[in-house]
């Protein structure tokens, strides 16, 4: 299994918040959910290594979805 590089990440209480309520929806930990949030993010910008998974769009520089 590849090692996972670890970093501290100062939120907005507010924002934790909301994220925790969003992973405890989607089964997710808090620290799951922002990797997920910030990988189809990048995949989305195309800055993701490799093909583009299933279902992700990309977004052009006015941040609209491409079709």
């Amino acid at each position: 299994m590849a090692t996972k590089k670890n970093f501290a990440l100062r939120l907005d209480p507010k924002l934790y918040e909301a994220l925790e309520r969003w992973a405890n929806d989607e089964f997710r930990s808090v620290n799951g959910h922002i990797e997920f949030l910030l990988r189809e993010a990048t995949a989305r910008a195309g800055r993701l290594p490799g093909p583009r998974p299933p279902g992700i769009t990309e977004i052009d520089s006015q941040d609209k979805l491409k079709d």
